[in-house]
This record gives structure tokens, sequence and C-alpha cells, in this order.
């Protein structure tokens, strides 16, 4: 491993940590609202791996920016069908 990838490697990590730490803190009342407000910055994500896996070089870089990609799609989707299911819940009811 070169120094370059052992320091990015170790971002990566830290940034999961932090992550986790973060998201556990918060409450199950504020977390549907709050993803469905960052489904913009999982759209920056999702735009950022699509670069990086085009400037891959090697088959290591293409592979993991393949996994960056398919994982942030999971991410985006994920949270706008989140958000259409917190929507629906306060759609009020038809009249018959």
């Amino acid at each position: 491993m070169t120094e370059t990838t052992l320091g990015l490697f170790t971002i990566f990590v830290l940034s999961v940590f932090v992550g986790f730490e973060v998201i556990s803190k918060v409450s199950s009342v504020l977390h549907t609202p709050l993803m469905s407000g960052a489904n913009a910055i999982h759209g920056v994500i999702l735009i950022g791996s699509i670069v990086i896996l085009g400037t891959g070089d090697g088959a290591a870089q293409v592979v993991l920016g393949f996994i960056a990609v398919v994982l942030a799609t999971i991410n985006a989707v994920g949270g706008f069908v989140v958000t259409d299911r917190m929507l629906e819940m306060f759609k009020g009811r038809s009249r018959r």
C-alpha cells in the first residue's frame, strides 16, 4: 500500500466512525425529516463517485469506484423512498 492510499483509507475509516456516531445520536423522530433534507447531498455524492469512477486508472480503483456508485445510488433512492412514505403519512383521507 502506498502512503497516499493508506492516508485515504485512514480518512475513510475515520469518516465511517464519525458518521456512525452522528447518526446514532439522532432521535428517531428527527431521523426521517433529516434524511429527506439530505437527498441533495446524496445526489452530490453520487455525482462525485461517478467522476471518481471515470478517472480510475487501475482495476482496484475501478472496482471501488463502481461500489461507490452503487452504494451512493442506493442511498439516494432510499432517501427518496423514505421521504415519499413520510409525505404519504401527512395526506388526508379521501372522501367518498
